[in-house]
C-alpha cells in the first residue's frame, strides 16, 4: 500500500488532497516561497495525527505542519513533502471562567478565540492583523508576539499547557493548566518557538486575562523617540503597568500607508516624524466608571498626562479617540503594516529587536549603511517600541541577490552592535537560515542541532528550517 493510500485509511480519502487541490498550499501569503507538496492532509483529531507520523516516521517522508498559512519566513514550504493542515483541530473545548483558560485545537482561529473569552467578558490578549487567519498552532509554533506584548507578554506567556505529536507518532500529554510546574526540563516551551521541527503541536491551554471595562486611544506626534520613551514611562507609572500597545509609525510609514491603502486618512494635519499609538486599558470599575463630569478617569489620565507633556514642549501633537469607531481607526492604520511594508517589490524584510533606548539608534545608524549600497532604496518601518519590536523594510532598486544579502548582513551588523536580535516575533523558517548560521553563538547552534537529532533522529519534521546544518 502506497504512503498516501495508508494514511487516507486513517482520515479518508477525501482529507488528502493532491494534484489542483493542493494547489492553494503550494504558495505562502507573502508570494516568496513556493513549493508543490506530495499531498496536503487535513486530520481531523491528535489520533489521525499520530497515524500520520507514524507512517511517515516508518517510511522517513518528511511532514510539514501548516495553520494559517500567514507566516512570513518560508516556514511552511513542503516542497516534495507531506503538508500536515491542522485547520480541523479547530475546537475550542473549555473556557474555564474561573481559572481564566482556554482548552483549544491547534487549528483554532485567534479572532475565534478572541469572540469566545469576550463572550464571558475575558480577553485572549495576543493581537495582530492577521487574527483573522492565524491558528493557535502557529503562534505557538513561531512564539507570536503582536501589538499587546508591552502588557501580556508574546505567546511563551501565555501558554500553560500543550499537547504534542512527535516525531515517531507518540503523543506527549503536557495538557496542565498549572502556573507552577518545577518537575523537571520544561518541555512545553521547548516546543513554542521551535516552528514543527521537534513536534507537531495539536492541541494547548491558553491563559486569558480580564477584558479591559475602557480604553484610552490616541495618536500621538513627538519631536523625538527618547520623548517618546519618556510618555511610555510616566504612562506606566500613573497606570500601574496599564499601557498595552505604544506602537511607532514614522513619517515613511505614515507617507507609505496614505499612498498605497484606499480611504487611508492621516493622523493629524501636519505631518511629523514621530507618531506613536497608545492605548491604556483600564479593568477596575474605579478607572473606567464616568465620574460626575462624565469623564472616564482613564481617559482623562491619558489626556492630563499628554497636556503636561504639551506644556513642557515634549509632544508636538495629540488626537485622543472619542468613540469605538475612532479607536478602530487608529488601529487599523497600525495592522495595515503587512500590507505596507510588503507590497511593492523588490525588498528586503526584517523583523528585529533592540533594547527600547536603542530603537533611534539603529534608524540613525542602519540608513546610511543601506545606501551605501543602494543609493535610491527606500525605507520603511513600523515598530512594536514598547519592547523594541522593529519590522523594518527596504525597498530595494534592483532584485540583485547581492544586494539583498549585503542589506540583510548590513541590519544584522547594527542589531548586534546595538545588542539586539536579528529574529523578533516572525520565526526564523528559511530567510533567517543565514543569519542564524553567521550570527547565533555557535555553541548554541551545536545544543539545537542535538536536541533537533534527540527528538527527531530521521530529521522528517519541518526538515530544513530554524536550525541550519553543520559545515
Amino acid at each position: 500500500m502506497s504512503i498516501l493510500a495508508s494514511i487516507a485509511a486513517i482520515i479518508g480519502a477525501n482529507r488528502v488532497l493532491t494534484g489542483a487541490d493542493a494547489v492553494p498550499y503550494a504558495t505562502d501569503w507573502t508570494g516568496a516561497y513556493t513549493g508543490m507538496p506530495l499531498a496536503v492532509l487535513r486530520p481531523g483529531n491528535t489520533a489521525e495525527v499520530a497515524g500520520i507520523l507514524k507512517i511517515a516516521h516508518a517510511t522517513d517522508t518528511p511532514v510539514v505542519p501548516v495553520s494559517g498559512h500567514t507566516g512570513l519566513t518560508g516556514g511552511t514550504q513542503a516542497t516534495d513533502s507531506l503538508l500536515l493542515s491542522l485547520d480541523r483541530l479547530n475546537t475550542i473545548t473549555q473556557i474555564d471562567t474561573a481559572g481564566r483558560t482556554a482548552t483549544v485545537g491547534a487549528g483554532v482561529i485567534l479572532s475565534h478565540l478572541h469572540a469566545a473569552a469576550e463572550a464571558h467578558d475575558l480577553i485572549f490578549p495576543l493581537t495582530f492583523g492577521a487574527r483573522g487567519s492565524a491558528m493557535i498552532g502557529g503562534v505557538l509554533s513561531t512564539n507570536a508576539g503582536g501589538s499587546n506584548v508591552l502588557r501580556y507578554g508574546n505567546t511563551r506567556e501565555l501558554c500553560l499547557g500543550m499537547e504534542i505529536v512527535m516525531a515517531d507518532g507518540r503523543v506527549m500529554n503536557l495538557m496542565s493548566a498549572l502556573h507552577k510546574d518545577n518537575s523537571g526540563l520544561n518541555l512545553r516551551q521547548l516546543m513554542i518557538g521551535a516552528e514543527g521541527t521537534l513536534g507537531i503541536i495539536t492541541a494547548a491551554v491558553m491563559k486569558l486575562k480580564p477584558k479591559p471595562r475602557a480604553y484610552a486611544t490616541a495618536m500621538v506626534a513627538l519631536p523625538s523617540l527618547d520623548d517618546a520613551l519618556a510618555l511610555l514611562n510616566t504612562l506606566q507609572d500613573t497606570t500601574g503597568g496599564a499601557v498595552e500597545a505604544f506602537e511607532y509609525m514614522p513619517r515613511n510609514y505614515i507617507d507609505r500607508h496614505m499612498a498605497l491603502m484606499e480611504g487611508a486618512q492621516p493622523p493629524f494635519d501636519t505631518t511629523y516624524d514621530v507618531n506613536i499609538m497608545v492605548e491604556v486599558g483600564a479593568t477596575a470599575p474605579r478607572d473606567a466608571t464616568p465620574g460626575p463630569d462624565g469623564r472616564i478617569p482613564v481617559v482623562a489620565a491619558l489626556e492630563n498626562t499628554l497636556g503636561v507633556m504639551l506644556e513642557q514642549g515634549h509632544l508636538l501633537d495629540a488626537v485622543i479617540a472619542q468613540n469605538e469607531a475612532q479607536r478602530k481607526a487608529m488601529w487599523k492604520r497600525r495592522e495595515d503594516a503587512g500590507e505596507v511594508l510588503v507590497r511593492g517589490t523588490p525588498f528586503v524584510n526584517t523583523d528585529i529587536a533592540v533594547p527600547l533606548d536603542k530603537v533611534a539608534a539603529f534608524e540613525s545608524a542602519v540608513t546610511p549603511k543601506l545606501k551605501a549600497i543602494d543609493p535610491d532604496c527606500t525605507e520603511c518601518i513600523v515598530a512594536h517600541l514598547g519592547d523594541g519590536n522593529i519590522h523594518h523594510t527596504t525597498f530595494i532598486t534592483r532584485n540583485d541577490p547581492d544586494v539583498v544579502a549585503a542589506m540583510t548582513e548590513a541590519v544584522e551588523d547594527v542589531v548586534q552592535e546595538l545588542g539586539g536580535s536579528f529574529s523578533a516575533e516572525h520565526g526564523v523558517g528559511q530567510s533567517k537560515l543565514g543569519t542564524m548560521r553567521r550570527r547565533k553563538d555557535p555553541v548554541a547552534l551545536d545544543a539545537m542541532r542535538a536536541i533537533k537529532a534527540a527528538l527527531d533522529p530521521k530529521g522528517i519534521l519541518n526538515p530544513g528550517k530554524v536550525i541550519p546544518a553543520a559545515e
